[in-house]
């Protein structure tokens, strides 16, 4: 009877049967996710909530009821928690469809999301166990193993995904500009992150990297007019490091600081950019 209310748009007769099921059996699972879906349609969002977590601790393989109140905490603009509850449905999921690297890319990525490194490296490795052809999974296999400043292999992975699909601009562009992070290979450095900008010729990421090519040549005008474009298209405390590089090389301590600062008010923990604001003023 509720599930035919629901279908006639009687959401409120819905919600009754539901209820009234719920009292001779209040272990289903499954009535509570109903109930949850009706108050979701009566834009109930707390009592949806309410049931939605009911049902998933009643029924903790399930995919649905993780699924859904990730939706429910992501309309609330409630983040962190949408994240938790797409990683267990997640988990789930991947019981259910242990071949499904779909699943485990999500899973990865939502890992990513959350800054859980060690399990998204678990997650991606074991895609390119089971799929060495994936180039994505080796794209941010390699996110990581850089963001562990394990630099070695975060080459061989970006190499990888390169091999596999000769135009990934992303990996065309972090590969580059990993070189000139490294101070070697210069102009193949250059060379792939215009490959990658004839992708994307409005990308801020890629004009900030040309830009830093230009800097590690010693063509300063150069630099500064690229990172002012990227400057433009995206707000990013690196870009705004790079633009006071670039300023304190063509005498201009004045604007080295102002960018500097902006890097630092993005990003606080930006120890570099501390380290030059403090030579900068101290004149050490």
């Amino acid at each position: 009877m509720g599930v035919y209310c629901e279908d006639l748009g009687d959401i409120d007769r819905a919600i009754q049967e539901y209820q009234q099921a719920l009292k001779d059996d209040p272990g289903s699972s499954l009535l509570h996710f109903s109930l949850a879906s009706a108050f979701i349609k009566k834009n109930d969002a707390e009592s949806a909530i309410d049931q939605l977590n009911q049902a998933s601790t009643l029924a903790p393989e399930a995919v649905e009821p993780h699924a859904v109140l990730a939706l429910v905490y992501a309309s609330q603009n409630k983040q962190e928690l949408a994240a938790q509850e797409y990683e267990l449905a997640l988990k789930n999921a991947s019981k259910l469809e242990p071949e499904n690297i779909e699943i485990y890319r999500s899973l990865g990525l939502i890992y990513l999301q959350r800054k859980k490194l060690k399990e998204a490296q678990s997650i991606f490795k074991l895609i390119t166990g089971m799929a060495p052809d994936d180039a994505e999974a080796h794209f941010y296999l390699a996110s990581i193993y850089y963001e562990n400043k394990d630099y070695g292999p975060a080459e061989k992975e970006l190499k990888a995904a390169l091999k596999l699909k000769p135009d990934y601009h992303e990996a065309l562009n972090f590969l580059g500009y990993f070189y000139l992070e490294q101070d070697r290979s210069i102009n193949k450095a250059g060379s792939m992150i215009r490959k990658a900008l004839s992708f994307e010729p409005e990308n801020g990421a890629y004009i900030d990297s040309l830009g830093w090519f230009y800097f590690k040549k010693g063509k300063f005008k150069e630099a500064l007019s690229h990172l002012e474009k990227a400057a433009t298209l995206l707000s990013d405390p690196e870009i705004y490091e790079h633009l006071g590089d670039v300023y304190l090389k063509l005498g201009n301590p004045d604007n080295a600081k102002l960018n500097w600062e902006k890097s630092l008010k993005l990003d606080a923990d930006r120890e570099k950019v501390k380290q030059k604001l403090f030579k900068l003023t101290n004149g050490k």
